[in-house]
């Protein structure tokens, strides 16, 4: 048997005829940029997210760079993120011209950890002596729901009101996920969304979203996404050129209807791994944490005593698709050496990177899949006692 880590082609082939028929409306339209069906896009993202206002851009990176920008966040500003996420959460605040600030994560769900975030602001960390960080030059918080959980918003949201900072949610891999009953993108001031093609909900390319319960807010990323313009060729301000393909609205539109169905039969893939792999001692299976709805982007497992990588070629013999998301905490990254962090900084994130290990949980995967690769990592640990 051969389990890939994900296969497309079976989402493609269940919903070809509504893409299709949507990709050869836009054909016929010619209307490739910021068409009706972006509109509608953004109008139901809205919804699903219980947000005011969406606003479509060109890739989940724009999305994190057009809302630091949206907010103020510049040269010689620095904003706290967590150093166990994907390159762009990172990448956007440095080249906003801010300085990334990173704080550790939690052992269980992988993501932030708002104590630590408390320590920073109180002056009681580190970063404060050893970094030097002014603390007043701190502008945001972007929480990061990694995997498809939810951070621990409250007290995040408490600290960002008590310290004055904005709030940018990271949903880029959580779309649907839920915290005591809201949405991911709904709690903070802005929440981010990709729809590379991999996400629980993927375009056919790059492919974003910006949600905000700000009007104001909305309509000047209405501006920024288009150059800074006004109307026509006036522009109030400098912005980017980030307009969402029509094209790809159209594809998101389709597989919309679809997504509360495929997030659900995630979490029952979940449900199998997590009873099928139990009383594997060396594994530990993903935490969901209480009161929050995990979409599983990524079903993501500990490996113990050092066998992660042993493991992982074990899989790929086995022809069984598997993935390190992600395996050099970003404080450890070569481009950030000028920040000056080391080896150590970060233990509960440095320990992650070298345990975490993903499987196959796509929605079109069978339960003979799922079965096939947990007994092939049963077989690889009875093979080493």
């Amino acid at each position: 048997m051969k389990v890939p880590l994900l296969d497309l082609t079976r989402r493609y082939n269940k919903i070809k005829k509504e893409v299709d028929n949507a990709i050869s409306k836009v054909l016929k339209s010619q209307h490739f940029i910021l068409g009706e069906e972006v509109k509608k896009l953004e109008i139901e993202i809205a919804e699903f997210c219980r947000t005011k206002h969406a606003v479509a851009v060109a890739s989940g990176t724009d999305a994190l760079l057009l809302s630091l920008k949206n907010i103020g966040v510049g040269e010689g500003d620095f904003v706290i993120t967590t150093p166990l996420t994907f390159f762009a959460t990172a990448g956007a605040i440095h080249n906003i011209g801010a300085i990334p600030v990173f704080v550790d994560i939690k052992p269980d769900t992988f993501n932030i950890d708002p104590a630590k975030i408390k320590d920073l602001l109180e002056g009681k960390s580190f970063h404060v002596k050893g970094l030097k960080i002014d603390l007043s030059s701190i502008k945001a918080i972007i929480p990061v729901h990694l995997y498809g959980q939810m951070a621990d918003m409250d007290p995040i949201t408490e600290c960002a009101k008590n310290y004055k900072l904005a709030v940018i949610e990271d949903a880029c891999q959580a779309i649907g996920a839920e915290y005591k009953g809201k949405k991911a993108g709904s709690i903070g001031d802005l929440g981010c969304f990709s729809f590379f093609p991999t996400k629980n909900l993927g375009a056919y390319g790059d492919a974003g979203i910006i949600t905000t319960n700000d009007e104001e807010y909305a309509n000047n990323l209405n501006r920024l996404r288009v150059h800074g313009a006004e109307s026509g060729y006036c522009h109030s301000s400098i912005g980017y050129n980030s307009r969402l393909d029509t094209i790809q609205a159209a594809v998101l539109l389709a597989e919309l209807l679809y997504l509360n169905d495929w997030n659900n039969k995630r979490q029952k893939n979940a449900e199998i791994y997590s009873n099928l792999l139990k009383d594997v001692e060396e594994v530990s299976c993903p935490f969901v944490a209480q009161e929050r709805k995990h979409i599983f982007h990524q079903y993501t497992i500990r490996v113990k005593n050092n066998k992660r990588d042993e493991i992982m070629r074990f899989l790929d013999e086995k022809n069984i698709g598997s993935k390190v998301y992600y395996p050099l905490s970003l404080h450890l990254q070569k481009c950030f050496k000028y920040l000056t962090y080391k080896q150590g900084d970060f233990p509960v994130s440095e320990q992650a990177a070298e345990e975490v290990l993903s499987l196959p949980i796509f929605p079109e995967l069978t339960g003979e899949e799922i079965e096939y690769v947990c007994n092939a990592i049963k077989s690889f640990f009875v093979g080493k006692t």
